[in-house]
């Protein structure tokens, strides 16, 4: 059976569990629900509960040790001739014989013979998967009906399973953090035991490319990373110039001085843009603000390189606008009225109480839509690919072309490269950077919005 049809067949159990379990604990009662302890429902719930948990955890324990265990079996029926050393490779090729029905090298008749015993374990194994789920499931629909009484504490008791199952989902997601972060760290590591931290942080050459064999010739890399943070924290910056007052000049308009009509077609209109791929915005930026800005800039007797910083950045800025304004609005919307008309019955305009009492009420909002813009603009690369091009240039004139720490690292994992190589564990370095100037600002955006709101207050 397959798993999608399990876990349907148990859901639909658990569905009958509750309306047995409600239905039964009426009759229990007399039919009346006074003298209930809790809601007929509850008891339902109480019994679905004890129906699918079970058996969803017999079915998610066994599909995790199911594929080691059947090879584990496998293996022991194995003959002396395939040696330990041989073992994953020729267990390699019992798996691709099953998917595929044939493998690159010759079928032997030992290979046949582990095949059908791997497809025979694997069809006993779902039979045996379907068995004993419903079976605990059955068991526990059981089990919970005959414990159904008038005074049962059946609210409680499903209340606590939900904050269980909350607690659960919460240390998933910190959990999956956490081993995001180790991952970066123990990654990181291993680069920085072959390329000097120093040099990483602080070398201002960027020039990774390695030689894949030994007796190749080639660079032997330079991993300085100075000229990636630079183009990215240019390009963050000319991107948040354009944004920012845009984005909150419209969110102000919109919450104050737009009719309702108006709003609700301005608004929707601007949404559009953080919906459009960011590709499009790439060849926006390629095929016509590079160009106009070079022929702006020839016009000015500058030089202006075909890519450039600024032009990756006006279009970054375009993009992220509705992240500003979209949750700005949103945020000085929310404001009670009550406060406006308090600051007008002082004899306020409407433009000190916008700057008074608006925007100081709404400012966490605003900073936190400030926040995932600039966080947008960091993790940007379409667009940093074919606007600002590929070069490393350590430089602030945004007129020339840069490159980003974001776009290093996806260029980084193109092509065949040795997974401990200097070059493909950088990108992991880079990633770690990432994350702490994150983080950074994170903290920065808390200390902001704690001292505003006490003065707020």
């Amino acid at each position: 059976m397959p798993s999608y049809i399990l876990i349907a067949t148990i859901l639909l159990l658990s569905i009958i569990g509750f309306y047995m379990g409600r239905s039964t604990a009426l009759a229990r009662n007399g039919g009346k629900t006074k003298g209930l302890h809790s809601l007929p429902g509850y008891y339902g719930y109480y019994t679905a509960l004890w129906c699918a948990l079970p058996a969803l955890l017999v079915a998610g324990l066994w599909l995790i040790f199911e594929n080691s265990i059947i090879d584990g079996m496998v293996v022991a029926g194995l003959p002396a001739e395939i040696t330990a050393d041989r073992v994953d490779l020729f267990m390699t090729d019992v798996r691709n014989f099953v998917a595929n029905g044939s493998i690159s090298g010759e079928v032997t008749d030992t290979l046949r013979a582990a095949a059908a015993r791997y497809v025979s374990l694997h069809d006993y194994s779902g039979l045996a998967l379907a068995v004993g789920a419903l079976a605990v499931g059955i068991i526990g629909l059981y089990f919970a009906q005959s414990r159904l009484t008038p005074q049962l504490r059946a609210r409680p008791r499903v209340e606590r399973a939900v904050m269980i199952a909350l607690m659960a989902a919460s240390t998933i997601a910190v959990l999956t953090t956490v081993g995001i972060i180790l991952s970066l760290v123990f990654e990181s590591a291993q680069f920085f035991a072959k390329v000097s931290i120093t040099e990483f942080l602080f070398g201002i050459q960027w020039s990774p490319q390695t030689a894949l064999r030994a007796d190749q010739v080639g660079s032997t890399g330079a991993f300085g990373a100075i000229p990636l943070f630079t183009g990215t924290l240019l390009i963050t910056l000319i991107a948040m110039a354009v944004a920012a007052p845009i984005g909150l000049m419209s969110a102000i308009y919109m919450s104050e001085y737009a009719d309702r009509r108006v709003r609700s077609v301005l608004k929707p209109v601007l949404e559009i843009l953080a919906g459009i791929p960011t590709v499009v915005y790439g060849f926006f930026a390629a095929l016509t603000v590079a160009p106009f800005v070079r022929q702006l800039g020839q016009a000015a007797g500058l030089d202006v390189a075909s890519e450039s910083a600024l032009a990756a950045g006006v279009v970054m800025g375009v993009m992220i606008i509705p992240f500003v304004s979209s949750l700005s609005d949103d945020v000085m919307t929310a404001v009670p009225q009550a406060m406006r008309d308090g600051s007008y019955g002082l004899g306020a305009t409407k433009s000190e109480t916008i700057k008074r009492v608006i925007i100081p009420a709404a400012l966490p909002g605003i900073v936190g839509a400030l926040m995932l813009a600039i966080s947008r603009a960091i993790g940007e690369t379409m667009i940093v690919v074919m606007a600002a091009g590929l070069s490393a240039n350590l430089t602030a004139n945004p007129f020339e072309a840069v490159t980003t720490v974001t776009v290093q690292i996806a260029t980084l994992l193109v092509g065949d490269q040795e997974f401990d190589s200097p070059k493909t564990l950088a990108t992991f370095a880079l990633g770690l950077v990432l994350f702490v100037v994150t983080l950074c600002l994170n903290i920065v955006a808390l200390r902001i919005v704690r001292k505003y709101r006490e003065q707020y207050e």
